[in-house]
């Protein structure tokens, strides 16, 4: 039986996600997490002067890449 790393574990009362946190989502790295934010792509808040991501961003941006794909 395999077991789920903590880095894997999903917390479903977070609001906010760090950006490492949200690039682990998506499966992406880092460096390509904040390229999305700078271009609008995936939405994100200032929290202070932490960069944050709204829980609900990552499903959302990948929404987005469907539909287009979609309509491509």
């Amino acid at each position: 039986m395999a077991t789920a790393s903590l880095t894997d574990v999903v917390d479903p009362t977070l609001v906010l996600l760090t950006v490492e946190e949200a690039a682990r989502r998506l499966r992406i790295g880092r460096t390509t997490c904040f390229s999305l934010i700078r271009t609008g792509e995936l939405e994100s808040v200032m929290v202070g002067g932490l960069r944050r991501v709204p829980a609900d961003a990552p499903a959302a941006y990948v929404s987005r890449l469907r539909t287009a794909h979609r309509a491509a």
